[in-house]
């Protein structure tokens, strides 16, 4: 099927009424029995509310309710336009990004994409990253020919999220800044969770975006408090970088292609201890 331009998606889409419109006959069919009567026709919108009533009874129903769209005082069209993105853009669609797009508050299109993204890893068969969380990031490359251990210049930064007893989610990221990494949380962990990290600068606010945060002091020589450690996206890291000593230059640099969209992996529960 052809993608539709941002042109032709406005023409199609052009207001609130006719997405409500398209949701109606998506959801229920243009023709269908009354849930309440019993009897065949078209349902007519009504006035009051986003809502299609029996010719005959008057009995009404509300296309947006079950989905991700129901209760969301957003029009109706922005929501459609943020799935449109989502649909087209092969990298995703960054919380912040969909705020510009939309014109519509920080928390706003933070919501829209968590609602967006837990949706598309149901239709996928995935759900959000939750509970226990590792988050830490690696350098990942081959050796540089006349450069020390410590060179980083030929590397690529990776990002993971690891979910104790469930998957891996890695990425490639251009920095380890907070704006760079704290989106990329909130956009596949589920609110609610705690995150383990070390103490990096860059985690420091997550309370604020609606996680419990709990850090190890790897600069002071601490690596499990209690529960908290980072232990298993470590153990995952050692693993990674063992596969990529041992490949060629090619087979790294589509492997660093696919990190870059990001990839999601399953962990055995052995494995994440």
């Amino acid at each position: 099927m052809k993608t539709l331009t941002v042109q032709e998606f406005f023409k199609r889409y052009p207001d609130d009424d006719t997405c409500l419109e398209y949701l109606m006959r998506k959801r229920h069919g243009a023709v269908l029995d009354c849930p309440k009567c019993g009897k065949q026709g078209k349902f007519h919108r009504t006035k009051r509310h986003p809502a299609y009533e029996c010719a005959w009874c008057g009995y009404e129903i509300y296309p947006m309710v079950g989905t991700i769209f129901h209760k969301s005082h957003t029009p109706l069209q922005k929501w459609f336009y943020a799935l449109y993105l989502f649909t087209t853009t092969r990298h995703g669609v960054p919380a912040k990004e969909l705020q510009r797009q939309l014109g519509v508050s920080y928390p706003t299109a933070l919501r829209m994409t968590h609602e967006i993204r837990k949706h598309m890893a149901k239709v996928d068969g995935e759900t959000p990253l939750a509970g226990d969380i590792e988050a830490d990031e690696t350098y990942v490359g081959g050796k540089a020919k006349g450069k020390g251990r410590g060179y980083k210049g030929n590397k690529a930064i990776v990002f993971g999220m690891l979910e104790r007893d469930g998957d891996v989610m890695t990425k490639v990221v251009p920095n380890v800044r907070k704006r760079t990494l704290q989106p990329i949380i909130a956009e596949n962990v589920e609110p609610g969770g705690t995150v383990h990290t070390d103490e990096l600068r860059s985690y420091s606010g997550l309370e604020q975006a609606g996680y419990t945060h709990k850090t190890v002091n790897h600069g002071a020589g601490e690596y499990v408090d209690g529960s908290s450690h980072v232990n298993g996206i470590e153990g995952y890291w050692a693993r990674l970088k063992l596969v990529y000593s041992r490949d060629s230059r090619s087979r790294l640099e589509a492997a660093s292609r696919e990190l870059r969209e990001g990839v999601r992996v399953p962990l055995q529960p052995a494995e994440a201890a």
